[in-house]
C-alpha cells in the first residue's frame, strides 16, 4: 500500500523541510519538496502542518493485567497514538507484579492482543516490589526496557547495588523511583507553603535527593546504567549534573508537571496529587535549567490513570497519579516553545530521540529505508484540554481547561496509521 503526506514541515536532521513523504507497505520510501500521487492508495494534505519523529514515553502505567478499570493496553495505547506517542514503556506495578517470565507472559499477551503503538514493558527490580529480594532479572532481561520498582523506591543499598550488579553483567538498565521512605515526612504535597495552609506535613524534597545521592555512588561503585524516574527538586538535578561531569553512566527525566506548575498554583482537586509532587518555583526553575543544559535528557509523562472515585476524594483524599499521554505534547509546546524557553528541536529531542537512544528502543527516524514510525501536529490550532474527550480512562490532569496550542492530526507507527483526526 502506497500512502502519500503532502505537504509537511517534516523534521528531517534537526531543521524543518517542507515536503512530501511516500510510504510504501510501511516503509518510507521517498521525501521531496513534490512526490506524485499517481499510483499512491492514499493522499492525505498536511497543509503544512509539522511531521516529527513518533515520540516514546518511557514512564507510563497501562494497569493491565489487574487493573482494567483504570486504564487497559487498548485505552492506554489509544491515548499514546493520539498524543503522538509510537512507543511506550509500561512500568510494571500490575497485579501482578512483572516480576518473572510468567507473569511477563501474560502481559506481553494483552501487549500483543490489543496494543496500537509499541509498548516495551520493565520487569521489576525485588520480587513483587516488595524490595526484599531480587525478581528474577536473568530471565527476563531479553523482553524488558529496563528494571524498576517504580511507585515505590528500593529501600535498602545492598539490594539495589546488587540488582545494579546484575543488570549491567545483562547489559540493562535501572530506572529508579527515588523515595527514602524514612524521611517523607507527609503523604500528599510538598513539605512547603501549601502543606502549611493545609495544615498537615508536606512530602521532604531529601526524601527524593537522598535516594538518588545514594544511588549515584552505588552507580560510582557498579558502573550499572542508572535512569532517573520523574526528577522533582533542584536538589536531585544538581547531583545528576555533576554524575554527569564525571562520566558516570546516569540519564534522567522529569514530567510536564513539573516543568510548568509549582506549589503555589495547588489545588483541592484529586487532578493535582502525584508522587512525587509538584514543587516550589524554585525547584521548577531548576528543572527547566535541566533541560536546557542537558542534565535532563528525557521528559516522560507518567501517565497514570485512576478511576474517578479514586481521584474525586480532594488532594489529601485521593490516590497519586495523573494522566499525561494526551496533553504532553501540547502543553509543553504551549509553555515551553512558544514562550521562547526552548527551541522545538530541543524538545523533539527530550520526547523522541533520547529515550530512544538512552533506552534502545529503536525507530522514530524520518530517512528513507525506516520503517515509518511518525507524527504530525497541526501547531496553528488553538483549543482547551478537556479530559471528557480523553481516550484513556484516566480523566484527572492538572491541565484542564488549559489553553493550548498545537493538536494532533495523524500518527504512524510501524508503518499503520494509528490515529487520524485530519480535516
Amino acid at each position: 500500500m502506497n500512502i502519500l503526506l503532502k505537504s509537511g514541515q517534516v523534521y528531517v536532521k534537526g531543521r524543518f523541510q517542507k515536503g512530501d513523504i511516500l510510504l510504501s507497505d510501511g516503509i518510507i520510501t521517498a521525501f521531496s519538496s513534490s512526490l506524485s500521487d499517481r499510483e499512491c492508495d492514499a493522499v492525505y494534505d498536511l497543509n503544512n502542518c509539522h511531521l516529527f519523529p513518533g515520540f516514546a514515553d518511557v514512564h507510563v502505567h497501562l494497569r493491565e493485567p489487574g487493573f482494567s478499570y483504570k486504564e487497559t493496553i487498548k485505552t492506554g495505547t489509544m491515548a499514546a497514538a493520539r498524543g503522538g506517542f509510537t512507543a511506550v514503556c509500561a512500568m510494571p506495578n500490575t497485579d501482578p507484579v512483572i516480576d518473572s517470565p510468567e507473569t511477563l507472559a501474560v502481559l506481553q499477551e494483552l501487549i500483543n492482543g490489543s496494543a496500537l503503538v509499541r509498548v516495551v514493558p520493565y520487569a521489576a527490580i525485588t520480587k513483587g516490589e516488595k524490595g526484599t529480594e531480587l525478581a528474577e532479572l536473568e530471565s527476563v532481561a531479553g523482553s524488558v526496557a529496563g528494571f524498576s520498582d517504580d511507585g515505590r523506591g528500593v529501600q535498602s543499598a545492598e539490594i539495589m547495588k546488587a540488582a545494579m550488579l546484575r543488570a549491567k553483567k545483562l547489559g540493562k538498565l535501572i530506572a529508579a523511583h527515588c523515595e527514602d521512605e524514612g524521611l517523607l515526612g507527609g503523604s500528599a504535597v510538598h513539605d512547603g507553603a501549601y502543606a502549611k495552609s493545609l495544615g498537615v506535613k508536606g512530602i521532604s524534597s531529601e526524601s527524593e535527593w537522598a535516594q538518588v545521592k545514594r544511588d549515584i555512588e552505588l552507580v560510582r561503585e557498579t558502573g550499572c546504567r542508572y535512569h532517573v524516574c520523574h526528577v522533582s527538586t533542584k536538589e536531585s538535578v544538581e547531583l545528576i549534573r555533576r554524575a554527569k561531569a564525571e562520566g558516570l553512566p546516569v540519564s534522567c527525566e522529569t514530567a510536564p508537571h513539573y516543568l510548568l506548575l509549582s506549589d503555589s498554583e495547588l489545588k483541592d482537586s484529586g487532578s493535582f496529587k502525584m508522587n512525587p509532587p509538584i514543587r516550589t518555583e524554585e525547584d521548577r526553575t531548576a528543572l527547566i535549567e535541566g533541560i536546557k543544559d542537558g542534565t535532563i535528557d528525557v521528559i516522560a509523562t507518567d501517565h497514570a490513570p485512576h478511576s474517578s472515585e479514586e481521584k474525586g476524594r480532594g488532594i489529601l483524599g485521593s490516590l497519586m497519579g495523573v494522566v499525561g499521554l494526551e496533553t504532553a505534547f501540547p502543553a509543553l509546546y504551549t509553555g515551553l516553545v512558544r514562550k521562547g524557553v526552548i527551541p522545538l528541536s530541543r524538545l523533539i529531542e527530550l520526547m523522541s530521540t533520547n529515550p530512544r537512544l538512552i533506552f534502545g528502543l529503536g525507530g522514530g527516524k524520518l530517512e528513507t529505508g525506516e520503517k515509518a514510525d511518525l507524527t504530525v501536529f497541526d501547531l496553528g490550532r488553538k483549543y482547551a484540554v478537556d479530559p471528557e474527550r480523553f481516550l484513556t480512562k484516566g480523566r484527572a490532569t492538572p491541565f484542564a481547561g488549559m489553553e493550548v496550542w498545537g493538536e494532533s492530526v495523524l500518527t504512524v507507527c510501524g508503518g499503520k496509521i494509528v490515529w487520524r483526526n485530519l480535516s
